[in-house]
């Protein structure tokens, strides 16, 4: 899986993107974002959520947290985060690599309306050192995502 069925993914659904591979890590937010040279809240981080029973992945951007108290209104419970094993059970991709892109599990996908604020942003791309450009709407196109609004973003100190 990882970095293969990604590659594998793009070829039959969207040929014309283009895999970065940096070849350093782009496994944090800010690593992604210094190796790419744009801002850390374009890099679209994917968080591996269980929420009751189910697993779902949710799109945000980089400088973003999850509010348990949005999520759980949108979702319906409570989410918590998957432990790094899980995680790549789950999805066929390693902890920093994680995307919504060729998974080994069919999962449900969400976008947070974070995202919106950019033209594009940047996915990791199965695994530690790629990443895909993409707009947030082909993003979840490609996908099948739901926007939904489950983050909060940082405060902004003047």
């Amino acid at each position: 899986m990882s970095e293969a069925s990604v590659r594998a993914f793009f070829a039959v659904q969207a040929p014309d993107v283009a895999i970065i591979d940096q070849g350093v890590s782009t496994a944090t937010v800010i690593e992604a974002a210094a190796a790419l040279g744009v801002e850390p809240a374009r890099i679209a981080k994917t968080l591996s959520l269980r929420v009751g029973e189910t697993v779902v992945l949710v799109c945000a951007r980089g400088d973003a947290r999850l509010s348990n108290g949005k999520a759980k209104a949108a979702l319906g419970a409570k989410p918590r985060m998957l432990g790094a094993h899980e995680v790549e059970e789950i999805t066929g991709h390693p902890v920093g690599g994680v995307c919504p892109f060729g998974l080994a599990s069919a999962l449900p996908v969400y976008c947070d309306v974070s995202l919106q604020a950019f033209d594009t942003v940047f996915p990791a791309a199965g695994s530690r050192t790629a990443s895909v450009e993409l707009t947030p709407d082909r993003l979840a196109a490609l996908t099948g995502a739901q926007w939904i609004d489950i983050c909060t973003l940082p405060e902004i100190v003047e």
